[in-house]
């Protein structure tokens, strides 16, 4: 497959298209325990939308509803605007690739791809038609004729994917697709993948905990937390603009400064960390209840590290910035990743390229400072009151 990522030409009309998928009001119980609680989602045909999250948030059971491997406890499941209710999963328009690929060993490639078809009792012609292209479409044709334990983890891939193909999905359900790949091949498997839903142009929905995976592969994401959903948006809605603090710490790296808050004006707030650090943040994501609009109120303040800047002077500006020195570095090719101890004793991440002029050494002092537009102001999840 070509190695080259496309733009996402089709992610406008996809905007813009109907939903193929929908929950609505979704929930699932297991022994009593609530796994997957309240979800609603509206999944766009033609949408390449990821549902991320850490391990025993939901997630997987979500795919599993939608598949039809799970019945939701309560809610309604629609795909392609008819109920799921009463529709086996081989009766649904979807195919799912799970992480272990689930190849038969003992047929060759062209007949792992063909199964699906020979049990719907399809014209051997149509077969070979069909089987032909799924090939072509993952670059698989040479090796029809070998055997799974004749191929490589990114073969076997190519190959799951082909078999979930060829039956010509509406929809197709990728299950931590790279899970089991080594981290170049899935850094290649992810460009090979983004391609290969450019051509097909039908709905892609993946499961996966790998952030870097959902945000490079994805129109939208969903992040669930605890069998609920905490936001949806585009990769750089959920990147730049979290809506809670937990988005804001599993989407990437982020420094997270916890005080309370006093409104400066209608774009700014200014939070007072518990350690004393005074913070000024141009954006904030939730109004304060009404009650203490006028008042100091819990938030959280996330800045990103590569928003940061060091320098061995102090900067001319008014707010956020502070002294402190560098207690760790590594070195990480294009970029250089520092350790900053504040004289509050509150330590920040630093991520600054490796071009920066100004490339201190561990235990110089410094200076650390950022933009207040560089800042995201969030409500509390947890207020607590200050030691």
């Amino acid at each position: 497959m070509s190695q080259s990522v496309s733009s996402k030409p089709h992610a406008a009309q996809a905007a813009l298209a109907a939903p193929d998928v929908e929950l609505r009001n979704v929930s699932k119980v297991f022994a009593g325990e609530l796994a997957v609680q309240g979800i609603n989602l509206e999944i766009r045909q033609g949408e390449f939308f990821s549902i991320l999250g850490p391990s025993g948030c939901g997630k997987t059971t979500t795919l599993r509803m939608i598949a039809g491997f799970e019945t939701p406890s309560t809610g309604e499941l629609l795909i392609q605007n008819q109920d799921m209710q009463q529709v086996p999963p081989h009766r649904r328009s979807v195919n799912t690739v799970f992480q272990s690929y689930a190849l038969f060993d003992h047929m060759s490639v062209w007949d792992n791809i063909a199964f699906g078809l020979r049990v719907k009792r399809q014209a051997r012609s149509d077969i070979r038609q069909r089987v032909g292209e799924a090939l072509q479409l993952v670059q698989m044709e040479t090796l029809a004729k070998r055997y799974p334990s004749q191929l490589s983890g990114g073969q076997k891939q190519r190959v799951a994917l082909a078999r979930a193909i060829v039956n010509r999905p509406a929809v197709m359900l990728l299950d931590e697709p790279l899970g089991a790949l080594d981290l170049k091949l899935r850094k290649q498997m992810q460009v090979e993948l983004s391609n290969l839903h450019r051509r097909l142009g039908i709905t892609f929905i993946m499961v996966t905990h790998d952030q870097e995976e959902a945000l490079s592969l994805s129109d939208r994401i969903a992040v669930m937390r605890a069998g609920q959903i905490e936001q949806v948006g585009s990769p750089s809605e959920i990147y730049e603009q979290p809506n809670t603090a937990f988005v804001a710490d599993f989407i990437g790296e982020t420094n997270l400064l916890s005080g309370k808050a006093e409104r400066l004006s209608t774009s700014k707030i200014c939070l007072f960390t518990h350690s004393g650090l005074r913070i000024v943040a141009q954006q904030s994501v939730a109004q304060p209840p009404a009650a203490i609009a006028a008042e100091a109120y819990p938030a959280d303040i996330s800045v990103r590290p590569e928003k940061l800047v060091l320098s061995a002077e102090a900067p001319a500006v008014a707010d956020n910035c502070f002294e402190g020195r560098v207690c760790h570095m590594m070195y990480l090719g294009t970029h250089v990743h520092c350790m900053v101890e504040l004289t509050t004793g509150d330590r920040l991440t630093v991520l600054q390229s490796n071009q920066t002029p100004y490339k201190p050494n561990p235990d110089m002092p410094v200076f650390v400072s950022w933009q207040a537009a560089d800042c995201r102001a969030l409500l509390a999840e947890h207020p607590t009151e200050s030691p």
